[in-house]
């Protein structure tokens, strides 16, 4: 079976609305879209390439995917690592709204989402990618079926947008697999899946008091 695997770019205080542009989701009235963008360097262009490196397939969120469909399709250049991946490779989107995609390769599932990507997953050589997608990331999370986060976090505040892991989230677990840090401040940190999390007290006790 394949390992499905989540990347997602978030602030320090967990918002990850619109990384990439100012127009890219101003949904709430959101101003800050972009934030991302200046602290694109080589370290993690780097990282991007090995990310890529080792996709099958791509599970997209509706408005993630349109916004890679009106971008990449136009990057033509067969050397770039990322737009070759994304023209050449399938694409599956979680869409209950998509009917007609143009982008070639592209598949709409909108039933049973944990039947569904586990299907997927188990017909996929390489990693089944999340890229963005912060409506489905969360779904997925709730289900258990993300195997591997990479967790890029920005050093910069917003103070107002949509957060990757929202209040009611499901508790979740993680072991820490890697780390590196960008010329930029970027921290990139890498999670597998742990299941539930285990809980202790540092109070001590009764006849110690």
């Amino acid at each position: 079976m394949g390992k499905l695997t989540l990347t997602s770019f978030v602030t320090l205080d967990g918002v990850h609305q619109a990384p990439g542009g100012p127009d890219e989701d101003r949904r709430d009235g959101f101003e800050h879209g972009g934030w991302s963008v200046p602290y694109g360097d080589e370290d993690f262009g780097r990282f991007i390439d090995e990310v890529f490196g080792r996709v099958g397939a791509f599970l997209l969120g509706r408005r993630t995917y349109e916004i890679f469909a009106g971008h990449w399709p136009r990057v033509t250049d067969p050397a770039d690592p990322v737009a070759s991946k994304l023209n050449s490779l399938p694409k599956y989107v979680a869409s209950a709204s998509l009917t007609n995609p143009e982008w070639a390769g592209t598949s709409v599932i909108g039933g049973d989402l944990a039947k569904e990507v586990t299907a997927i997953k188990e017909n996929t050589e390489g990693e089944l990618q999340v890229h963005g997608s912060g409506a489905l990331a969360q779904s997925l999370l709730a289900l258990d079926l993300v195997d591997t986060v990479h967790l890029l976090s920005f050093p910069v505040v917003l103070g107002a947008g949509r957060r990757l892991f929202a209040e009611g989230g499901v508790p979740t677990a993680f072991k820490h697999t890697g780390a590196r840090l960008t010329s930029t401040g970027v921290a990139i940190h890498t999670y597998d899946f742990a299941g539930r999390p285990e809980y202790g007290t540092y109070a001590l006790p009764a006849e110690a008091v």
